[in-house]
């Protein structure tokens, strides 16, 4: 995939873009995010996906299609947006499954809000929203054992999503999990000029049965620490940032945790 500044040139975009050139926007865990030439569509390109056949990648399609309905009718019309999944060829000749989102133009993540800015009303309907998000996320999780990721990460370039998932980043990825990413500053709810908080990444965990226990668990768990946080919030505007853990750099990057590769086997 070649590259001129932030705009990316791959085929992958054919079925979207003429000139199959699209700027990048975004990024996380799993994902490439651009957006259209047009300013109407964000697209996302999954690169992490079990299988590489057109058969397993549109199985594959099928399973992220019913996650995201799932998830949609976890949350509501008012705090979801419609996905399209589609499956389209890279310049490398890898299959690859595509996923379309409209553009919310003007919005920001709320790891991007200053709540100090915002008057009481703002703060108190922020509050009110996020408190329905959880209730609703933990009604899903009762009842399904799953949850839609509220949280989310983001990275500066491909390269970058790359090097946070090497495995001796473990213990980095887990500081920022437990204590970096609250809800007040997540990256996959965006606060819109009208004010209303909307989810944007559908996406749903495909690791193992153990690992979505812990995994699920835990956030259960946080969502307490969550609602101290907005509490604070509504209150003073003021949400503490934890600063990323300082002894990460220096860990020996060859030889990975033994936790770290225990997790690698369960996936």
């Amino acid at each position: 995939m070649a590259a001129t500044a932030k705009r990316y040139t791959d085929i992958v975009f054919a079925p979207l873009d003429r000139d199959h050139d699209m700027e990048r926007i975004a990024g996380g865990n799993e994902t490439e995010v651009y957006r259209t030439d047009d300013g109407r569509y964000v697209v996302k390109i999954k690169h992490e996906q079990p299988g590489e056949t057109l058969a397993e990648v549109l199985a594959w399609a099928k399973v992220m299609r019913d996650g995201a309905d799932a998830f949609v009718d976890c949350l509501g019309p008012l705090h979801t947006i419609p996905n399209y999944y589609i499956i389209s060829r890279d310049s490398e000749g890898v299959v690859s499954l595509v996923v379309i989102q409209p553009y919310i133009g003007q919005a920001k993540p709320l790891a991007a809000c200053d709540y100090q800015q915002m008057d009481a009303e703002e703060r108190r309907a922020v509050a009110w929203q996020l408190r329905d998000i959880i209730r609703r996320s933990l009604m899903m999780y009762r009842e399904q054992g799953k949850m839609p990721d509220l949280y989310g990460r983001t990275s500066a370039s491909k390269q970058e999503r790359i090097r946070l998932n090497a495995p001796h980043r473990f213990p980095q990825r887990l500081w920022s999990f437990l204590m970096e990413r609250n809800l007040l500053r997540a990256q996959n709810l965006l606060l819109t000029t009208d004010g209303w908080i909307v989810f944007i990444d559908y996406d749903i965990v495909r690791r193992s049965k153990l690992y979505q226990r812990v995994y699920y668990g835990l956030r259960w768990l946080l969502f307490w620490r969550d609602h101290a946080l907005i509490v604070l919030m509504k209150r003073s505007g003021w949400v503490p940032v934890l600063r990323r853990c300082r002894t990460i750099p220096s860990m020996p990057q060859r030889h990975p945790s033994k936790l770290a590769l225990l997790l690698r086997r369960l996936r």
